[in-house]
């Protein structure tokens, strides 16, 4: 007899491409079929056949207070009894603005969205608008949503234009991004010598998340910081994945990195769909209505998103929070590395505050081609021994994991309890 979540995804495929509404649930990556959740409370999540599981996806990194906080419900719930949306301001928009602006000095002026793909196309436009200039830099591997300027992969050689990764991407649009390896800063350098009169803007995540987690090498953003100042164009940071998760101030306050804009998402929600673009003021004063920039969202500053994100940040804000969360996260990343050791397995794993990386591999990658070595099969098979053991992992080689305020020594205990058997295997 199947199971309900398989009962379900039947169902799903007849009205719902993949049966799915966003690609990395569909389990194409591990094999299998996706499983169906019904509630989640702090660390755990529990199926719609009733089994509980250990969570480090966090809904994709939004989750840092643990599921279903109860003074982030308590604040939807308050929020919700009032309205749903205005489509009109709110104080609680201008208390988030503040919070966010407090927390990230390099944020003077912030336009919330709901979305971090709309947070990193309003900062796309907004560097473009502001320099005058068309090309974008990006890095092979880093992923910044799905618009069409963003849906890039890297050309025949360094230095080359980005050709289309998605169908319904025009060529003519990639061509107005170039595609750079993560991680080189010669190759930057050697960019701008050649194109930075031309170039309106670099984005990049400060610590990829989107090919498994890759750290900056030293002096790579630095790097970019420097080339952007010098030929005049902007240094985003997308810090939709990182902000408030490898520190309080996000990866710009860690590596003492100050861009002209930021993009966030995910945590300044709280569960909810909301997202932000901010920076220098003279940027942010060139979007709509003040300047040519434009950028609108009906649902922009959801009253119900706003309140979750206030909650949560001021979960994030307590001094021992980030040292709790980061120091647990540690213990998780040194305890699999312990139990892979015991079982002669090769593999490498790392974390910076509440991120990890899981790697079938000798060493953590520094570029997306490192990250292309990993044993991806190794760790598919790791990934549905782990789930049969009550560990849900992101269901992808790819994609970073999360830990939560709500993750202690039981849920480690038990994680490398899961894992020691899961390397058996």
């Amino acid at each position: 007899m199947p199971s309900r979540s398989e009962s379900l995804y039947e169902r799903a495929l007849k009205r719902i491409p993949a049966g799915v509404n966003s690609p990395v649930r569909a389990f194409r990556a591990v094999g299998g079929t996706p499983l169906f959740f019904e509630r989640a409370s702090g660390a755990y999540l529990w199926d719609v056949d009733g089994r509980r599981y250990i969570d480090y996806v966090g809904s994709w990194g939004p989750m840092v207070a643990g599921h279903t906080h109860p003074a982030v419900v308590e604040a939807v719930q308050e929020a919700a009894s009032r309205a749903l949306s205005f489509g009109a301001p709110t104080e609680a928009e201008v208390e988030l603005a503040e919070a966010i602006c407090r927390l990230v000095p390099s944020i003077e002026l912030v336009r919330l969205v709901s979305s971090g793909t709309e947070a990193t196309m309003t900062a796309i436009r907004l560097a473009r608008g502001f320099t005058g200039r068309s090309l974008i830099v990006k890095f092979e591997g880093c992923y910044h949503g799905h618009a069409d300027a963003l849906l890039v992969k890297a050309g025949s050689g360094a230095l080359t234009f980005g050709n289309p990764s998605s169908a319904g991407v025009p060529a003519e649009v990639a061509a107005q991004t170039i595609v750079l390896d993560y991680n080189d800063a010669q190759g930057v350098r050697k960019l701008f010598d050649s194109r930075g009169a031309q170039i309106a803007g670099v984005i990049v995540e400060p610590v990829a998340g989107n090919m498994n987690l890759v750290l900056p090498a030293p002096g790579f953003l630095e790097a970019l910081r420097g080339e952007c100042t010098k030929h005049g164009a902007m240094l985003i940071l997308d810090e939709v994945m990182t902000g408030f998760r490898v520190a309080l101030g996000g990866a710009q306050q860690r590596f003492g990195i100050r861009p002209d804009l930021t993009t966030l998402g995910k945590v300044i929600g709280g569960g909810l769909p909301l997202g932000a673009a901010g920076g220098r003021r003279e940027i942010m004063e060139q979007i709509a209505p003040l300047g040519p920039v434009y950028q609108a969202g009906t649902l922009s500053g959801n009253p119900l998103a706003v309140a979750a994100g206030l909650a949560t940040l001021k979960l994030v804000e307590a001094p021992e929070f980030q040292e709790h969360v980061s120091g647990v996260t540690q213990e998780l990343i040194h305890g699999l590395k312990d139990e892979a050791r015991r079982a002669k397995i090769s593999f490498s794993a790392q974390s910076i505050g509440s991120m990890f990386g899981l790697y079938f591999r000798a060493s953590p990658p520094t570029s997306f081609a490192e990250v292309m070595q990993c044993d991806r099969e190794r760790f598919n098979k790791f990934f549905h021994a782990m789930l049969d053991r009550g560990v849900y992992l992101a269901p992808s080689a790819y994609e970073a994991g999360f830990v939560s305020a709500a993750h202690g020594a039981a849920e480690i205990d038990a994680t490398l309890a899961a894992a020691r058997e899961a390397f058996k295997d």
